[in-house]
């Protein structure tokens, strides 16, 4: 079967809207993530990367990928933009959350970071990824 430029042109035509639709919905729900991660740490990244904070330069670097992680995976596994909604909220809850664990069981994490310490930093940021690829494999499936 050969395939024509006409069938191609078809297929972008109704693929495109599609992936834009779904690929926008998941970069919101990741920009959401990131603001409510910012709005719950008791450290201010943004202010310590700009006074040259490695540690927490760290942080939210690890932070911003634990939380695509697992929104990639329900973009990769679902088929329809309510089910990538839904289960991206679950995804971002379940992040959110890890945050919440791991800072409460890292005594001193937000001294650690307000003070460069680069290894609090990669500890929170490690914790998290890991979380994140468990969430992405289970959403997977």
């Amino acid at each position: 079967m050969q395939v024509t430029f006409d069938q191609i042109l078809a297929t972008l035509g109704t693929g495109l809207p599609v992936l834009l639709s779904q690929l926008g919905a998941t970069i919101i729900l990741l920009a959401i993530g990131i603001a409510i991660y910012q709005a719950i740490t008791p450290f201010n990244e943004r202010r310590l990367i700009a006074e040259g904070n490695i540690a927490a330069g760290i942080v939210l670097s690890g932070s911003i990928l634990a939380l695509a992680i697992p929104l990639a995976a329900t973009l990769a596994t679902s088929s329809l933009l309510v089910d990538i909604v839904v289960w991206g909220i679950v995804a971002l809850a379940i992040q959110l959350v890890t945050f919440v664990v791991v800072a409460l069981l890292f005594r001193g994490l937000k001294a650690g970071v307000e003070a460069g310490n680069v290894a609090a930093g990669l500890g929170l940021a490690a914790a998290q990824i890991a979380v994140a690829l468990l969430n992405a494999g289970a959403m997977a499936g």
